[in-house]
């Protein structure tokens, strides 16, 4: 079975769960992914199951990050570090804002991980975010769940 022309897979195009990301789209039948790589010190470019035309390199990492919200019909954000963090806030602050005036639908994958980085109890208890703030984004715990999720949310995205 092929791909649905209208997805395409984009990462950050590096290692680990990015490259599973990219080798997964290069295996479809169609399939292809984009890689929006970032110029590091530590980083040797792209992976190799990004698409060759759909191979970019970023200095900045905000144009970076636009890049990733300007297209994006969902996002899955899996556990990381300070760059992990810094995109996915920037990503919900947007939404928050209504700077991104559509529903991205988000999932934040690994329900521990994000438990215990994230206390959202205490953000709320502030008074730093308010509770419909929580619903920009959905925890999952297995690829199945994650995507039931998204599908049902852009069917609905679809259909209006």
């Amino acid at each position: 079975e092929g791909c649905d022309p209208r997805y395409v897979v984009t990462t950050g195009g590096g290692p680990g769960i990015m490259e599973a990301a990219n080798r997964g789209a290069a295996e479809v039948k169609g399939g292809r992914s984009v890689g929006l790589g970032i110029s590091l010190p530590f980083e040797q470019g792209v992976n190799k199951y990004v698409s060759e035309e759909l191979a970019f390199e970023f200095h900045y990492f905000f144009m970076r990050k636009y890049w990733f919200m300007y297209l994006a019909q969902a996002v899955v954000v899996l556990p990381g570090g300070f760059g992990t963090l810094d995109e996915l806030f920037e990503m919900l602050t947007l939404m928050q804002t209504r700077k991104i005036a559509r529903p991205i639908p988000t999932v934040l994958y690994g329900k521990e991980y994000w438990n215990a980085v994230l206390n959202l109890d205490k953000l709320l208890e502030w008074g730093t975010i308010s509770e419909k703030d929580l619903s920009l984004f959905t925890l999952c715990n297995s690829p199945d769940e994650a995507f039931d999720y998204l599908t049902d949310a852009l069917v609905a995205l679809e259909k209006g």
